[in-house]
């Protein structure tokens, strides 16, 4: 009686354990069993079977290589290889006991350690032990360490002389996911085998023939989706093969992988980024909003978004392969792929890369995406740096395309005060000089709008009657702008030159194209030699200079009794004034009518931005010249009244500048 119960109990035992077992996942059903059985990894095949079959097997072989690539299989292949009873064979039987024992895991001359639970240095000096002992029934006894990295320092120093020169029955097989972290002494004692991920072709065959064995219908795009999310790894596209056919049933589709696991479909992306490209934010918001009601999360929105903007970029640099698309090419939308060139593809990419790494940390991951489609929608108006200068160049090359070319480009290589200099000192020059003149005004009055051929901005299609550089906006307030420069109106220009209302420009400085103070200059006329003008105006300016007295040659006294010039002094004050602050002795510099009393020192400047930078660094300029006087001395500074100075003379514009702000009228030059 008792011995009928307990069969009964071992019967019962049987069913249970066959009725829970006889399920077996698609990753091990399908690990491979021989080395031709290896998708992807053809490299280490042949060279494992070539050295079998020449006898040349080593001692220690190091397998690293991403997750779910084939190194734990390799391993066990290459000890049934090296321990079947037909062996050592590249090709092992799979039906001796040595080989089922192995493939099951049971067999006690190969021994698998998980690196990452023995890790100490008392794991390392049991297999040093252990290593004495020939195997019971296999040929070689085979260490397969997975994980082998997370051994400590200890262990691997103390595993170094036993893979060296271990026992010839003894062979070491180390597998790792990150190679860096395996010292070099170990390294080198090994065979390396870089393990690589399949490509996703491979993996759709082999899902497709894992569906046949169980006789699942399945679509191409739906096995092509798993194989891409896979990333090459085997083990993971098994895995998710797996999950996808438990809610699946007999038939996988792409429409039910969409439905289930929360996708955004490629029809539904092309739609919702049309609306990007046609501006209609408000759609744009309202079918994000329906499309994350139905269940769809923020996190994986965005991943599909990424890979279809990706997918637009390859598109449009010319890459059709459908395993980097993720689909057929013809699947795309070609408005948008017409609509938004290659920059602002990639300006889109980044905005969701960006978006992203945003949402940890942003008090709604919902309104991050909102803004980002809202960005999208304007995408189209996105002017990159590079058109930007693309623009620069076109304008700075208009010359080029002039027939006074030459002219205009001799004239722009050479300064203002080089011409003027040449103009002064050399009067031989003066027909060319007349001619150059010329061929600038003549320039400067044809070209009124902007030239065809540059890229379209709004900014550049502005047409202008006049070209004067002063509009409303620009470098001067809008009450001081020149209304009609094309006429040289002197007046006009007296009016805008004599008022003290400069925004970011300087009073004109004194040189030769103007003769405040002399009357005779009154006398000057267009038209006459502009060589002999030039002439007459630098000798009234030398005989000027040299009828006023100057105020330089007077002497002062300083703390020791010498007698210096207010040249000296000025030299000993920026001398010392530079340690300190360069930019006050800038500013100082510019000072004239320098007079020095018993307890203070005087001088007048004519701009109004130096006068305040002057005034500012009062005190710091007192203590350089009370050092120098050796007493306490007051600095005072005057600001020149230019409001009774008149121009007497038409200022010509470069026609470069004219060019310039034609171009870029309302913007801060």
């Amino acid at each position: 009686m008792f011995l009928q119960l307990v069969i009964k109990i071992e019967d019962f035992t049987k069913l249970t354990y066959n009725y829970y077992m006889s399920y077996e996942v698609t990753a091990t059903r399908r690990r491979p069993q021989h080395f031709d059985d290896l998708i992807g990894q053809e490299f280490v095949a042949e060279t494992l079977k070539n050295s079998i079959k020449s006898g040349k097997i080593a001692h220690a072989y190091l397998l690293s290589g991403p997750r779910g690539c084939g190194k734990t299989s390799t391993a066990r292949i290459l000890a049934k290889a090296l321990n079947c009873k037909n062996g050592p064979t590249d090709n092992p039987c799979g039906e001796c006991s040595n080989c089922k024992e192995i493939t099951k895991g049971t067999s006690l001359d190969v021994i698998e350690i998980d690196g990452a639970s023995n890790t100490s240095v008392e794991n390392i000096r049991q297999i040093k032990d252990e290593v004495l002992f020939p195997p019971n029934s296999c040929r070689y006894k085979i260490y397969i360490i997975d994980e082998v990295h997370m051994l400590s320092t200890s262990a691997f120093n103390a595993l170094l002389k036993t893979i060296e020169e271990p026992p010839p029955y003894v062979i070491f097989i180390f597998a790792t996911t990150e190679l860096q972290k395996v010292p070099a002494t170990i390294k080198s004692r090994c065979q390396q085998f870089n393990f690589r991920l399949v490509p996703i072709e491979k993996v759709k065959e082999c899902l497709k023939d894992a569906a046949n064995e169980l006789n699942i219908q399945a679509e191409d795009e739906a096995l092509f989706w798993i194989a891409r999310e896979s990333t090459g790894s085997m083990r993971d596209a098994y895995t998710l093969f797996d999950q996808i056919v438990s809610f699946s049933g007999s038939s996988i589709t792409y429409e039910k992988i969409k439905n289930k696991l929360g996708l955004v479909g490629i029809d539904q992306l092309n739609t919702l980024f049309e609306l990007c490209v046609s501006k209609k934010t408000d759609e744009v918001l309202l079918s994000i909003n329906e499309t994350l009601q139905n269940g769809i999360s923020i996190e994986q929105f965005i991943s599909n978004c990424t890979s279809y903007i990706r997918s637009l970029l390859f598109i449009k640099c010319g890459i059709e392969k459908e395993s980097l698309l993720g689909n057929k090419k013809d699947n795309y939308s070609s408005l948008i792929i017409n609509e938004w060139n290659s920059i602002q593809l990639e300006r889109a990419l980044s905005i969701f890369l960006q978006l992203y790494r945003d949402i940890r940390y942003s008090i709604s991951p919902k309104f991050e995406l909102e803004l980002a489609f809202s960005r999208l929608c304007w995408l189209s108006d996105y002017v990159s740096n590079v058109e930007v200068k693309k623009a620069i160049d076109a304008a700075q090359n208009l010359l080029l395309n002039h027939s006074d070319a030459k002219s205009i480009n001799h004239i722009s290589e050479v300064s203002h005060q080089e011409m003027r200099q040449e103009t002064i000192d050399s009067r031989e020059s003066t027909e060319q000089t007349e001619q150059s003149t010329e061929t600038v005004r003549k320039t400067h009055t044809e070209i009124n709008h902007v030239p065809q051929g540059l890229p379209t901005f709004e900014i550049l299609s502005q047409q202008k009657e006049t070209p004067t550089p002063f509009l409303d906006g620009g470098a001067l307030p809008p009450d001081n702008s020149v209304q009609n420069i094309d006429n040289h109106s002197a007046e006009a220009i007296k009016q805008t030159f004599s008022n003290d209302d400069w925004s970011n420009t300087e009073t004109p400085p004194d040189d030769v194209y103007y003769n405040k103070d002399d009357e005779d200059s009154s006398d000057y006329d267009q038209n006459s030699d502009i060589s002999d003008n030039f002439q007459n105006l630098a000798d009234s300016y030398e005989s000027k200079i040299q009828q006023q007295p100057t105020i330089l040659d007077e002497k002062v006294i300083i703390d020791d009794g010498r007698e210096i010039s207010v040249q000296q002094l000025k030299g000993n004050i920026y001398a010392t004034l530079a340690i300190i602050d360069g930019f006050t002795v800038t500013a100082l510099e510019k000072t004239e009518n320098w007079k020095v009393n018993s307890n203070s020192l005087e001088a007048t400047i004519k701009n109004a931005y130096d006068f305040a930078v002057l005034e500012k660094k009062k005190n710091t300029i007192q203590e350089v010249i009370s050092k120098i006087f050796g007493k306490n001395m007051n600095f005072i500074i005057n600001l020149k009244d230019n409001t009774n100075e008149k121009l007497d003379k038409i200022i010509e514009i470069p026609k470069q500048v004219a060019i310039i702000c034609d171009l870029f009228k309302g913007t801060i030059l």
